[in-house]
């Protein structure tokens, strides 16, 4: 539901930046939080889920205010699971393995292009 460059506001309202990424897995409908950006070239927080209070078409609202989300860990990426093959395994075992546990991409990752954009979105109110 929630979508990247939607507006991120404190628990009173006050806008503190964007979502740069949705935390979790869609195809198991898992939400584990949010990847925030606070400023154009800062490195984004990560906001558990426990956090949003309440999400309305294009805006998140956290239970956070500005300055304990400053005080947020850096959002790091997840390490993707795979299942390691020992060498003798045979052509068969190593495709089953890929479907079973595919490297996931990320769709859309947001680099200072990007935030630019949708920062200009939100001020002329798209």
């Amino acid at each position: 539901m929630i979508e990247a460059g939607w507006t991120v506001l404190d628990s009173k309202g006050a806008e503190i930046g964007s979502v740069d990424e949705v935390v979790g897995d869609s195809s198991d409908d898992i939400f584990n939080g949010l990847s925030v950006s606070t400023s154009l070239l800062g490195k984004p927080r990560y906001v558990p889920s426990e956090q949003v209070a309440e999400i309305t078409e294009g805006r998140v609202r956290l239970t956070l205010s500005k300055d304990q989300v400053g005080r947020l860990g850096e959002y790091q990426e997840p390490p993707t699971t795979a299942e390691i093959l020992p060498e003798e395994a045979g052509a068969f075992r190593r495709a089953e393995a890929s479907v079973e546990a595919p490297i996931h991409e990320h769709g859309e990752r947001l680099n200072i292009f990007t935030r630019i954009r949708h920062m200009f979105r939100r001020l002329l109110g798209r």
